[in-house]
C-alpha cells in the first residue's frame, strides 16, 4: 500500500479518505443554516447563533480525527486553535465576523493564551524537571536506593517494582519511566523460567505501575491537568498538596491491589531474584547533580507546602526552568527533547473550552438540554465510562480533551442541585474523567507504557487485556467511591 507523509504523519488511502470525509462532515456542520441546529418555539429563531455553530463544527472535526487519528493529535489541536481564531475570534476574518447573527465573539488573546495557560506551565515545569533528572543520572540513583529494601524474594521484588515505578510516574512520564524500567528489567525477566508466571507478572506491572503512579500528582499524567485546568478555570481551586492527600492513598492503594492481582494470576517459579541496576556513563558534573537534587526537593516542597509557602504551583514550576538554565544545565538543543506535542495538544482542548464559554455555546446547551432532569450518578458515571473506553484506543489525553469541556458544561447546570452535590459535584465529576483514563490500560495500544512492555514479547495481547480490565473495573469502582465519600 502507497504511503507518503502529512505533518510527518505517514498516509495511507484509508487515511486520506477519513480524512476528506472528516473535513466533509465539519464543512458541512458550518455551512448549514443556524435552523438545522433547532429553532427556538416561541421566538422561531435558531437556537445557535454562527460563532456557536462554527465551534460545534471546529468540536466535531477535533474529536474525529483524534479519534480516527488521521493526523498527530497535537497537530488537530493546533488546526483546531487556528480555526477557532479565524471563525470566531474578535480579530479573526472580517467576512465571517460581521455577518448578521454572528453571536459573541471570542477573544483573539484568550485563545491564544491556552498556549501558555498556567497548567501548561505547570506540565512544562515537571517535563524540565524529569529531564534533568535524567541528564545527571538523578533518576537510575533513586531507583536503586528505592529498590534495595525489597531484597531478592520475587514476591517483594515485584512488590517493590511496582511501587518504585508508581512514585516514579507521579513527577515523571509514564513512558519514559517504564522504558527506564524496562532496561533495567529485561536481563532479569530473560533469566526466569519460561513457564512460570514470574516474567509475565514483572512484564505487566511497568505500564500498570507506570499507568497507575500518574494520577498521584498533577503533572503525573496530561489528563490530570486537562482536569486541573478545566476546575480552576471554572473557579474550583485545588492545589499540589490537595491532589496528592486524596490521589497518592488511591494510587498506593491500587498498586497493591495490582500485586495481589499478578502474583494470583501469575505467580513465580524462581526463588530468588536479583536486580543489578548500573549507574551507566552520565557526564554530569558534582556541581551539577547537587544542583538537581537540591533544585528537585526544593520544587517538590514548594508544591506540597503550597497552602504554607504561598506560592501558586504553577509558578514554582517555573523555578526548575530558570534553575537549570542558568546553571547550564538545560541548553538550547535540550529543549528539543522535551514533549512539546502533549503540552499542544492539551493547549487545544483548553481553547475549546474557551470558545464553549466566550461564544455563549456552554450557556445555550445549559439552557436547552434538560441535565437538571437526569439522574445525577447517571450523569457522572456516563461521563467518566465514555472517557475510559475512548482512552482503550486513543490517546488518554485526547480522550479526556474531548470529554472535560463538556462535562464542565453538564456540571455548571447541575451545580447546586443536592443529589448531584451529594456526590462530590463538579469536581468529583471531572477528576473521575482523569482517574477514568489513567486506569484505561486494556490493550498494547492503549498507553505508551503498554506497548513497550508488549514489545518485549514476553505477554501476549489476552494477558495484558485480562489484567487491565479488571484493573479498570476495580480503578473506576474505587475511584468514584474516593471522590464521592472523600470529595476534594
Amino acid at each position: 500500500m502507497a504511503y507518503f507523509s502529512f505533518c510527518g504523519h505517514p498516509m495511507n488511502v484509508k487515511r486520506c479518505v477519513s480524512f476528506l470525509i472528516v473535513c466533509l462532515i465539519t464543512f458541512a456542520l458550518a455551512l448549514v443554516p443556524t435552523s438545522f441546529f433547532g429553532v427556538d418555539s416561541q421566538t422561531l429563531e435558531p437556537i445557535f447563533t454562527l460563532t456557536q455553530q462554527r465551534v460545534i463544527a471546529i468540536f466535531v472535526f477535533t474529536a474525529l480525527m483524534w479519534i480516527l487519528e488521521v493526523i498527530p493529535t497535537w497537530t488537530t489541536s493546533v488546526v483546531a486553535i487556528v480555526s477557532i481564531l479565524l471563525t470566531t475570534s474578535n480579530k479573526g476574518l472580517a467576512f465571517l465576523i460581521t455577518k448578521e447573527n454572528v453571536g459573541s465573539l471570542t477573544h483573539y488573546k484568550d485563545i491564544m493564551a491556552a498556549f501558555a495557560d498556567p497548567v501548561i506551565m505547570l506540565f512544562l515545569g515537571g517535563f524540565v524537571l524529569a529531564f534533568a533528572a535524567t541528564k545527571v543520572g538523578l533518576d537510575v540513583q533513586l531507583a536503586k536506593v528505592m529498590l534495595k529494601p525489597f531484597g531478592k524474594n520475587p514476591k517483594t521484588v515485584l512488590l517493590g517494582v511496582l511501587l518504585v515505578i508508581g512514585v516514579f510516574s507521579m513527577f515523571m512520564s509514564n513512558t519514559a519511566t517504564a522504558a527506564m524500567m524496562l532496561t533495567f528489567l529485561t536481563p532479569v525477566l530473560a533469566t526466569l523460567p519460561k513457564d512460570g508466571g514470574g516474567r509475565i507478572s514483572l512484564a505487566l506491572a511497568i505500564p500498570i505501575a507506570a499507568n497507575i503512579g500518574g494520577m498521584g500528582t498533577p503533572i503525573g499524567t496530561p489528563p490530570n491537568a486537562i482536569a486541573l485546568g478545566a476546575l480552576n478555570e471554572a473557579g474550583f481551586e485545588i492545589n499540589f498538596l490537595d491532589w496528592m492527600l486524596r490521589m497518592v492513598p488511591f494510587v498506593l492503594v491500587m498498586l497493591l491491589i495490582a500485586w495481589v492481582l499478578l502474583m494470583k494470576l501469575y505467580p513465580f517459579k524462581a526463588k530468588t531474584i536479583e536486580l543489578k541496576i548500573e549507574t551507566g556513563d552520565v557526564r554530569a558534573t558534582p556541581f551539577q547533580k547537587y544542583v538537581v537534587w537540591v533544585t528537585f526537593a526544593f520544587t517538590i516542597i514548594l508544591w506540597v507546602f503550597e497552602s504554607v509557602f504561598k506560592v501558586n504551583s504553577n509558578i514554582v514550576a517555573m523555578i526548575p526552568f530558570a534553575v537549570f538554565s542558568a546553571t547550564g544545565i538545560l541548553k538550547a538543543r535540550d529543549l528539543d527533547k522535551i514533549n512539546w506535542s502533549v503540552l499542544w495538544m492539551v493547549a487545544g482542548g483548553f481553547a475549546l473550552g474557551t470558545a464553549l464559554n466566550q461564544t455563549g455555546l456552554a450557556a445555550n446547551l445549559i439552557k436547552h438540554i434538560p441535565f437538571t432532569d437526569w439522574n445525577a450518578i447517571v450523569v457522572m458515571l456516563v461521563g467518566g465510562l465514555i472517557c475510559y473506553f475512548l482512552s482503550n484506543f486513543i490517546s488518554n489525553s485526547a480522550s479526556a480533551n474531548l470529554v472535560v469541556p463538556i462535562l464542565i458544561v453538564v456540571g455548571t447546570a447541575m451545580k447546586g442541585i443536592p443529589s448531584f452535590e451529594a456526590l462530590g459535584g463538579v469536581p468529583a465529576m471531572i477528576i473521575g474523567v482523569a482517574i477514568a483514563a489513567s486506569v484505561a490500560m486494556c490493550l498494547p495500544v492503549s498507553t505508551p507504557p503498554n506497548a513497550l512492555a508488549h514489545s518485549t514479547g514476553m505477554i501476549t495481547t489476552r494477558q495484558m487485556t485480562t489484567v487491565g480490565i479488571i484493573m479498570g473495573v476495580i480503578g473506576l469502582t474505587l475511584g468514584y467511591l474516593m471522590l464521592i465519600f472523600i470529595g476534594f
